[in-house]
């Protein structure tokens, strides 16, 4: 990463996760999740790390370990339009870049909040950077819960879908038990950095067709000619932690 990059962290913990209630405060290895991720967010380079949140009850904890916390609306249909606000009542600058932490990663790599950050400002044509990594079994590429990424030389995106893409026409219709060799499918990573400008501008648009059908707001930024930058991330990324089952496998992993 480029050392002259500035930028900000906002973890947004919601309490009322469907899948796992409470999921911010859920303890692992005896501290609350979100403090876990805020930990690891501040061994980044950031200048500020803010939670985001709209429970009085992650709040008061998040302020008891010495965090700052922005109060944010029940009602955002999306993490990004949760970012907006923060940035909003924060009055950041429009060339301000933010990343976008998800709260129910208690082991994100500080190195990766960095790389994101520094592959946004080194991308003056792009309003968002992400990550990827490689995608290793035909398992995961048909997965609809594991979103694929193609993106162009320039390392710009051209596509995220739930979809297994690139689809090997040829190499499929001969045998469909493996990834045919050559083929080098990539994960998206949820990881996002944002010039502010751009959260308003995100903001102020409907949800777009595509975004609809594949549920992902990213497409949003696509279908109104915004670029992402996607690269390889640079460490690797553990997954976070979505349900009961995620929940037991990360206590573990604090545990040993």
């Amino acid at each position: 990463m480029n050392n002259a990059t500035a930028f900000d962290i906002i973890i947004p913990a919601r309490y009322a996760s469907s899948r796992l209630p409470g999921k911010p405060l859920a303890d692992i290895g005896g501290l609350p999740m979100v403090q876990r991720v805020y930990q690891r967010a501040k061994e980044s380079g950031a200048e500020r790390v803010i939670v985001a949140t709209d429970d009085m009850r992650v709040a008061e904890v998040v302020r008891g370990f010495g965090g700052e916390v922005c109060m944010t609306s029940a009602e955002h249909a999306s993490g990004t339009d949760r970012l907006q606000e923060v940035a909003a009542n924060l009055g950041l600058e429009d060339e301000r870049i933010v990343v976008n932490v998800q709260g129910d990663e208690p082991l994100i790599p500080p190195a990766v909040i960095d790389q994101v950050a520094g592959n946004l400002a080194a991308n003056p044509a792009a309003g968002v950077a992400t990550l990827a990594e490689p995608i290793r079994t035909l398992e995961d590429f048909r997965n609809p819960n594991i979103v694929k990424v193609v993106a162009a030389e320039s390392g710009l995106a051209r596509y995220f879908s739930r979809a297994p893409i690139p689809w090997p026409r040829d190499a499929f219709a001969a045998d469909t038990g493996a990834l045919p060799p050559g083929l080098e499918p990539r994960r998206h990573i949820g990881i996002y950095a944002y010039r502010v400008a751009l959260l308003g501008r995100f903001v102020s648009w409907p949800v777009a067709p595509l975004e609809q059908f594949e549920s992902l707001e990213q497409l949003r930024f696509l279908y109104h000619n915004e670029n992402i930058h996607v690269a390889d991330a640079a460490e690797e990324v553990p997954g976070g932690v979505d349900t009961e089952a995620d929940l037991q496998r990360m206590r573990e992993l604090f545990d040993d």
